[in-house]
């Protein structure tokens, strides 16, 4: 017989099989009333590989009378799109088709128009599936003719019982002999990050190099230890995990949870992403600590200094001190807010001519600087003299506002003293 690897064998043929998503394939999720009740409309299909995306697309395929195609956006052209169409209405497919199409993002607009027509008139039932958002990568048009559903990642105690069945499905192949250690399948099932695939072939690969003890073929906790290091990582620099990091730390560092914040960043080194981490360090000192403790900015940029000069892994401990202190700082977008309301003046064409005092002089002769009117403020008390530095469309606008932390208050509370 024919070898099949273990993840294709247990594939489940049910909807009560299916691991995870409960919130779309529960007793009253919506995904599953609709496959129940027959009509199948166009579908997307969204979220991480081994979620079950595959695996529903085939058991609705089971459920229609249709022919069932597969394609893969990877791969496939518009000429394979052609021959598809070809077979509709005839003794092929009489009544249209089921069209699987797995990573839909990697098709262009072009390949992903072509399917407008027959889906509007329903001779193609398109599910497709992607890892990417798909309000970002899909064709609004074809996104505007099918219901979206989102996969979510599978958690560890969810992927339990797919491994028990995995280990019984090992068991008829080697004749029952195969025993685990206490705290392999929990460690399979944590380490498999949400990917049920991922975690059969761990399995696989486990049974196939266990020790005989005894007539018995032992997989040991060190070995799936050893099978499983990072395979719980869902990192894509290029996709939508990455983003999702790289704005959880952001948060987590604005939101004054340095555990959090410590934990994102951890992610984003273990996948080697140094520049990322950097990135939203160097960001936070100015956005959310800001003016509430404007040291922030140099503490910072020292710690990235070192981390650059250090490299992976010794950057992880001026960066995690960076993270720390971010998160524990007191907070103000103050400077923030400000710059952002002035751009938005800007954009919006508020600007009006700057005030002749304070136009370069280029245009005037040496040492007519105090004949355009303008007042040196060094040469008044408190060195302040009240003076119009805001153009006369804008003259009254207000951009910055005081934070409520005791630097800024301290600085509006001087001013004051002086302007008044």
């Amino acid at each position: 017989m024919a070898y099949r690897p273990l993840a294709d064998e247990i594939r489940p043929k049910t909807l009560d099989e299916v691991v995870g998503q409960k919130h779309i394939l529960g007793k009253d999720g919506l995904l599953r009333r609709i496959i129940e009740g027959g009509d199948i409309p166009n579908l997307i299909f969204y979220g991480p590989s081994g979620t079950g995306k595959t695996t529903v697309a085939n058991i609705i395929a089971q459920r229609t009378n249709r022919p069932l195609h597969r394609l893969n956006a990877t791969t496939a052209s518009i000429s394979d799109i052609k021959d598809i169409i070809a077979d509709i209405g005839t003794l092929l497919a009489p009544d249209g088709v089921l069209l699987y199409l797995d990573e839909i993002q990697y098709f262009n607009k072009k390949q992903q128009q072509s399917l407008l027509e027959f889906m509007e008139n329903g001779k193609i039932t398109l599910i497709a599936s992607t890892t990417e958002n798909p309000f970002f990568y899909v064709f609004g048009a074809v996104l505007s003719r099918s219901t979206v559903f989102e996969f979510k990642q599978i958690t560890a105690e969810d992927a339990l019982p797919a491994i028990d069945r995995g280990v019984d499905l090992l068991n008829e192949r080697l004749g029952g002999n195969l025993v685990l250690e206490d705290g392999v399948r929990e460690h399979i099932a944590s380490a498999c990050g949400g990917d049920i695939r991922k975690a059969m072939n761990a399995l696989e690969l486990l049974s196939s190099a266990a020790r005989r003890e005894d007539g018995k073929l032992l997989i040991s906790l060190e070995d799936a230890q050893t099978a499983a290091q990072k395979s719980a990582m869902r990192y894509d620099r290029e996709g939508d995990n990455h983003y999702d990091i790289a704005s959880a730390l952001m948060k987590s560092l604005r939101g004054s949870d340095p555990d959090a914040a410590v934990h994102y960043l951890a992610r984003l080194l273990e996948a080697g992403d140094l520049i990322t981490a950097i990135r939203r360090l160097l960001c936070s000192a100015s956005e959310d600590v800001g003016l509430a403790y404007p040291q922030a900015v140099p503490i910072v940029k020292a710690c990235v200094d070192s981390a650059l000069q250090l490299g992976l892994p010794e950057a992880k401990l001026p960066l995690s001190e960076a993270a720390i202190l971010l998160a524990t700082w007191p907070k103000s977008n103050s400077a923030c807010m400000a710059i952002d309301a002035a751009m938005a003046d800007v954009r919006a064409g508020r600007t009006g001519d700057i005030p002749r005092e304070l136009q370069n002089v280029h245009a005037d002769s040496a040492g007519m600087e105090r004949e355009q009117g303008y007042l040196y403020p060094h040469d008044f008390p408190g060195h302040w003299v009240r003076q119009q530095y805001l153009p006369n469309e804008l003259k009254n606008r207000k951009y910055y506002q005081y934070g409520d932390n005791k630097t800024e208050q301290a600085a509006r509370r001087y001013w004051e003293e002086i302007k008044k």
